[in-house]
């Protein structure tokens, strides 16, 4: 028994000294590990230490404290952290390990970068960290010799795309940024994140990102004097982030690639405020869906260069127009889907403003629910919208414009025509002037397209509305003498040109004035070519002899014009209404007995109109159809010289009726 307790004894002694050895072995591994990868540091010029050094092998833990990274002249990026500890740390395969948890606390790093020609400086602080089921490698890539922003952020996206985690968690992250730090006035600002969270990242793909909060500060320059303005945003939330999008981007060997690589399906926030002195602006919230990058025109570091060296200096105009055609490049090479912005609200020493929703879809912008002071009045618009917008476009419209030593052409001027396809305006209360009468428009629509060079040839314009007339207006007195108070106004007027008939149709052309009169037209020419459309005088009045006249129909409904018109010339003769009338039909019939005498067709218009104002409520309806073939500039030769001649090329079709 003796001999088997002291067997036993020796067994569980050396077992004990066996699992002490194999203890320090596995840390004395770790720390070889750890001194490889900061050796890799050293031998790149740059400085890397540690301190304390622990693992625990019964829950594999692995801790160090202390770390400082300096990478020296390779790169302007400092590490420092206070702790790391990694419990269940495991080999998962040839130069990569995995941790059940990895927590970090004390973590700063500050990066020297350069944003273009600028320098920045940025300062993170981040208190403490958690990931939960680990894999990343053991030993890090090699830092970019280059300090600029772009290098920096594709390694960092690099780094990133090397890990998985199921879970991230930053309670707080601090980060101070300063631009132009060598200079007298530094600009720069401070941003806080609160609750900071990821979920599910696999090989630069995260599921889910979101932070409960943001807060930030920068300093500004109003009007030569320094200022700030203040931020705060809560509950960002990112979902589907990829970062090979943003990699392919950066990569030089994909300047060819057209397609386009999803970066987020969705970011969104809620509440957000910004003020600025006097000012503050409020969202509810706003969202962003389908953010895309196409890598052949979205190249961040070409725009990143062309920035100027000094930014409170103007760029020279051949240079800034550069600038717009690359930077309307790196626009037309950024996708997203759509974008909402909430209710949204400017507050100024003027009052405030409300916006109810703006939002970018399939190329339109629309702003809808503007309720905003005015000097005047309060000023309500229930939607504008701008049709088939792209930034690009514009952007490269803007730059055509600049053109040192002289104004804009009018082709350059009318190229906002291809920037746009309509805009549209509806539900607008306006207040008229000075006085306490409104504008109300029910739709403003302005629809163009068919590009002939920069003029467009086919358009549609539609106005509904209701104004007040005007007593200092010399145009309108008539209006106000008779009573007339306000003018309602539908107005719906069409054009197409057709290039292989050559034929230009005005159609519809309808003008309703409510209590006054609904007017009808429709205008055909023929053989109108495509040199018609031009800039230049010489041109047009060339290729204007070759147009023909077609079909011109007219339909007038009064709804009180004639009343109007009765009531007027009663008052300059100072004579009764009926006398008035009797004596408008007169002038009619006499006039057009001289147009009838040449013309026998003219006499059933002569007749038709002399109706029209005898009774009033009727329609008029008038059609001149060409006898032949006849020029538009002789026809408009004749109407200022022969305007019975110029009847003569018609045949007239007239009749009244109610």
């Amino acid at each position: 028994m003796k001999r088997i307790l002291i067997g036993l004894i020796a067994v569980a002694v050396l077992g004990l000294g066996g699992w002490f050895g194999f203890n320090l072995y596995a840390k004395h591994r770790a720390a070889a590990e750890i001194e490889a990868a900061f050796d890799q540091i050293r031998s790149q010029g740059g400085k890397a230490s540690h301190g304390k050094i622990g693992f625990d092998l019964p829950t594999r833990t692995l801790t160090i404290e202390d770390i400082a990274i300096d990478p020296g002249e390779q790169s302007q990026t400092h590490v420092k952290i206070a702790n790391v500890k990694a419990s269940g740390v495991r080999q998962a395969d040839e130069g990569q390990f995995s941790a059940d948890t990895v927590e970090v606390s004390g973590l700063a790093f500050a990066i020297d970068s350069t944003v273009g020609p600028s320098p920045m400086k940025s300062a993170y602080n981040v208190p403490d960290a958690m990931i939960r089921d680990f894999t990343g490698a053991i030993r890090a890539r090699a830092l970019p010799t280059s300090n600029a922003i772009i290098d920096l952020y594709r390694f960092g996206l690099e780094q990133f795309s090397g890990v998985s985690a199921s879970s991230i968690e930053v309670p707080t992250i601090a980060v101070n940024v300063m631009a132009r730090p060598d200079t007298a006035k530094p600009d720069g600002g401070e941003f806080t994140y609160s609750g900071l969270a990821m979920k599910n990242l696999r090989r630069g793909r995260v599921e889910a990102t979101k932070a409960d909060r943001i807060t930030f500060t920068f300093k500004t320059v109003q009007q030569g004097k320094p200022g700030q303005f203040t931020g705060d945003v809560s509950n960002l939330a990112v979902s589907d982030f990829d970062a090979s999008g943003m990699l392919a981007a950066f990569d030089p060997g994909k300047a060819n690639d057209d397609s386009v690589h999803r970066l987020y399906r969705q970011v969104s926030a809620g509440a957000y405020a910004v003020t600025s002195g006097d000012v503050r602006l409020d969202i509810d919230g706003f969202s962003l869906d389908d953010i895309g990058v196409q890598p052949s025109k979205f190249r961040m570091a070409e725009m990143l260069a062309m920035l100027p060296q000094n930014p409170s200096v103007p760029p020279p105009p051949a240079e800034a127009r550069e600038m717009m055609e690359k930077l309307a490049g790196f626009y037309e090479g950024l996708s997203v889907g759509k974008i909402e912005i909430g209710k949204t609200s400017i507050a100024t020493p003027q009052g405030t403003g409300h916006i109810k929703l703006a939002r970018y879809k399939g190329g339109e912008i629309a702003i809808e629910g503007l309720d905003t002071p005015t000097p005047q009045g309060q000023f309500k618009m229930e939607r504008f919208a701008l049709k088939s917008f792209s930034a690009a476009n514009l952007m490269r419209w803007t730059a055509g414009l600049i053109t040192p030593g002289r104004p804009p052409a009018p082709d350059q001027m009318l190229g906002l025509f291809g920037v746009l396809a309509g805009a549209e305006i509806k539900g607008v209360t306006a207040p008229f002037k000075n006085t306490k009468k409104l504008v109300t428009i029910d739709r403003v629509s302005l629809d163009w397209g068919q590009l002939v060079g920069s003029i467009p040839s086919k358009a549609n314009l539609v106005v509904k509305m209701v104004t007040p007339t005007d007593p200092t207006s010399p145009a309108q007195r008539s209006l106000v003498m008779a009573g007339v108070d306000k003018v309602a106004i539908d107005l719906d007027l069409g054009a197409a040109w057709t290039e292989q008939s050559g034929a230009f149709l005005l159609s519809p052309a309808t003008i309703d004035l409510g209590n006054l009169a609904r007017a009808q037209a429709r205008l055909a020419l023929a053989n109108v070519s495509r040199d018609m459309f031009s800039l230049d005088p010489a041109q047009i009045m060339g290729e204007a002899k070759q147009i023909d006249a077609g079909a011109i129909e007219l339909s007038v409904r009064d709804n009180g014009v004639v009343d109007l018109v009765v009531a007027q010339f009663a008052r300059i003769q100072n004579v009764s209404r009926d006398t008035a009338r009797d004596a408008i039909v007169a002038m009619i019939r006499t006039q057009g007995e001289q147009i009838a005498a040449s013309n026998l067709d003219a006499r059933p218009a002569v007749d038709a109109l002399a109706s029209f104002f005898e009774t009033s409520g009727q329609t008029f309806t008038i059609k001149l159809t060409p006898l032949g073939k006849v020029p538009v500039m002789q026809l408009i030769g004749l109407l200022n010289t022969e305007p019975v001649v110029a009847l003569a090329q018609f045949r007239i079709e007239a009749s009244t009726g109610l």
